[in-house]
């Protein structure tokens, strides 16, 4: 990376790297110095100086504590990843990060949090199509890191119920789904993450039919999530969350069991591999 380039022609990421690097420079710091620091390689700094990946949250606060910046680093990572999220969405990203459970009820796509990159990337260039390809990356890499709730030292537990259509949908074209569905089974292997499809012969839906999320936590009230045109909206009134959940205990009653719903993802695998 040129640090003669002006400073507006530089995108996030690449801006970020650079001011790590002036500000380790400024330490007397070398690039292994702060990998050692902040619990990565030097290869990853040096990734992360030339603005090749997304750093983790991990990363930027040890770098907060290598160079004694109280929160700056934080701070920055904070505003990229939220600058590539819709501005009606953060409020739930920053509700989502600190969840003990995440209740999910999927009805045309895979929940985001579950999504892969190739997924992802077919969805937003069908939503985004007019967006330069670098805006989708970064829509792509935003959506990606959501996954880091569950390197979390107490991750939390997420249940999803998706409707069949969610995985009969052809995003992407079929390579695309069938390592979507690959994800989906590696998913549900993971001891806080349990999985259920509802499917087409369920009939006649037993409660919600549009998507919503329940978020729980340990120390505040339940919060429900729900998505229309124009943007999300969170719901924290008793009567409307206690209503959601008993929508939730409805649709997980009538949905495939989760080794029955691992076999019905297996044999729709099969049939985007042929």
């Amino acid at each position: 990376m040129d640090e003669t380039t002006p400073p507006e022609h530089f995108n996030p990421l690449q801006s970020f790297g650079l001011d790590v690097r002036r500000v380790r420079l400024g330490r007397k710091l070398t690039q292994k110095h702060l990998g050692k620091a902040t619990g990565y390689s030097d290869a990853y700094v040096s990734m992360v100086e030339s603005g090749k990946v997304m750093p983790s949250e991990k990363f930027a606060n040890g770098c907060d504590l290598a160079f004694g910046t109280n929160g700056l680093f934080a701070g920055m990572l904070r505003r990229i990843d939220e600058g590539d999220h819709p501005s009606w969405f953060v409020p739930y990203l920053n509700l989502e990060r600190k969840a003990s459970r995440i209740l999910d009820y999927s009805t045309n796509l895979v929940m985001g949090i579950l999504q892969t990159e190739a997924y992802a990337r077919a969805i937003f260039q069908a939503y985004f199509s007019r967006e330069a390809a670098e805006v989708i990356e970064g829509k792509v890499t935003a959506r990606v890191r959501r996954r880091e709730a569950f390197e979390r030292d107490a991750p939390p537990l997420l249940w999803t119920i998706l409707d069949e259509a969610c995985l009969r949908t052809v995003v992407g074209g079929a390579e695309v789904m069938a390592g979507q569905l690959e994800y989906l089974l590696t998913a549900a292997a993971s001891p806080h993450i349990k999985l259920q499809v509802m499917p087409f012969s369920a009939g006649a839906p037993a409660a919600s039919t549009r998507p919503f999320i329940v978020l729980r936590f340990t120390d505040s009230p339940t919060v429900l999530y729900t998505e229309t045109r124009v943007g999300g909206r969170m719901h924290d009134s008793a009567h409307t969350v206690d209503a959601a959940l008993d929508d939730y205990d409805l649709l997980r009653a009538h949905a495939l069991s989760p080794d029955r719903s691992l076999t019905l993802i297996k044999n729709l695998l099969k049939e985007y591999r042929a």
